[in-house]
């Protein structure tokens, strides 16, 4: 993945998340006080689609960490 595909990535993803939290908001004012009496996670499933975009991109971040300590270390040894 070259640099200027990575300054894409990020800005994209945000745009994303912020799709998915407001469709997940409108969905959920659409459901209204029916499902109040049944408790159940549905109204909470943007929260953990968002703890996995975090995590997604935390991981991707150590990558590339782990990818330029890499080239760092093999530049050193050179």
């Amino acid at each position: 993945m070259s640099i200027p595909s990575r300054t894409r990535l990020i800005p994209t993803l945000s745009v994303a998340c912020l799709i998915l939290v407001a469709t997940a908001l409108s969905g959920q004012e659409a459901a209204g006080q029916a499902a109040a009496s049944a408790p159940s996670l549905r109204p909470y499933w943007h929260v953990f689609i968002a703890y996995t975009i975090v995590i997604l991109m935390v991981g991707g971040w150590a990558v590339s960490i782990a990818r330029r300590l890499k080239d760092v270390e093999r530049r050193l040894l050179d």
